[in-house]
């Protein structure tokens, strides 16, 4: 089974989350705090609305700002993420994929343990995962059973485990698919409605 054929139950991840979304830069209402006989001053009311559309981007910047020192929430400071960490910055990369690259180095420091593997495995899967370790044949098969089908981002997830696994050690992968038994429910119309691709990844519902 090729990972690249983009065989993957969406239903659990998201490949673009909150791109392109930035904090709310709405300007306050600052007369609400003034005396009601300041509201009839066309002065003082441009005044305001000035410094509430100035004090509105503020915020806003400052609330950006903190995003990025988390990388579940990072966007533009994503960049120095992945300088920090010596990975390769790909702009054309969603900022969902950027980051499950990210959180997996962040968990791919020490000791390489089956635990470990697990833990960078879920990061790219988003559901859960199984490490099968053979070490009188010096591999490891890494079980996708949180999710159906072939998790979006191998290609980014198999860069990663290159880095952290031990040098004489390969491995394998396991995918889940739908069964017969799971499709069994739907009539022979709402089948031939879907794809071969979609009843491989059907979840019933």
């Amino acid at each position: 089974m090729a990972y690249g054929d983009g065989l993957y139950g969406a239903l659990l991840f998201g490949d673009s989350a909150d791109n392109g979304i930035t904090p709310d830069a709405t300007p306050p209402d600052l007369m609400g705090y003034l005396p009601s006989y300041w509201h009839s001053i066309r002065d003082m009311v441009e005044l305001q609305t000035t410094l509430a559309e100035e004090l509105g981007l503020t915020l806003s910047a400052a609330a950006d700002l903190a995003d990025q020192f988390y990388v579940s929430t990072a966007t533009w400071g994503l960049t120095q993420w992945e300088r920090e960490f010596g990975l390769t910055t790909d702009p054309s990369m969603s900022y969902e994929w950027r980051r499950e690259i990210v959180l997996a180095k962040l968990r791919g420091h020490g000791t390489v343990t089956r635990q470990m593997l697990i833990g960078v495995a879920a990061s790219f899967s988003g559901g859960e995962v199984d490490v099968l370790e053979y070490p009188g044949e010096y591999r490891f098969v890494i079980r996708f059973i949180g999710v159906l089908g072939v998790p979006a981002n191998m290609a980014g997830f198999i860069a990663m485990l290159d880095q952290i696994k031990p040098a004489h050690l390969s491995y394998s992968f396991l995918f889940t698919y739908t069964t017969w038994d799971m499709v069994s429910e739907l009539t022979w119309q709402e089948a031939s409605a879907k794809t071969w691709s979609q009843l491989r990844i059907y979840e019933g519902g």
